[in-house]
């Protein structure tokens, strides 16, 4: 399986996370809002313009930008 950024999943994809790769206070700020390694994610859609992204990670929906998004990096899960 391969890694990824989240921003490279398709619309229903599931995902887990592998590791944040930002610094400082942008990273604490991704992982206090659950995006830690291990974290089961779900792509649910993106803006008509691609940015923001919404995904569901533990029970709830988030959004978010392009940029950050791009920075959590994620193994897809491969379906039966």
């Amino acid at each position: 399986m391969t890694e990824i950024p989240l921003t490279r999943l398709a619309p229903g994809s599931l995902a887990r996370v592998v590791r944040v790769m930002a610094d400082g206070d942008s990273r604490r700020r991704l992982q206090e809002m659950g995006l830690v390694s291990g974290a089961s994610v779900s792509f649910v859609r993106a803006a008509p313009l691609g940015d923001p992204i919404e995904v569901r990670i533990r029970g709830y929906h988030l959004s978010l930008r392009k940029a950050e998004a791009e920075k959590v990096i994620v193994r897809a899960n491969e379906m039966p």
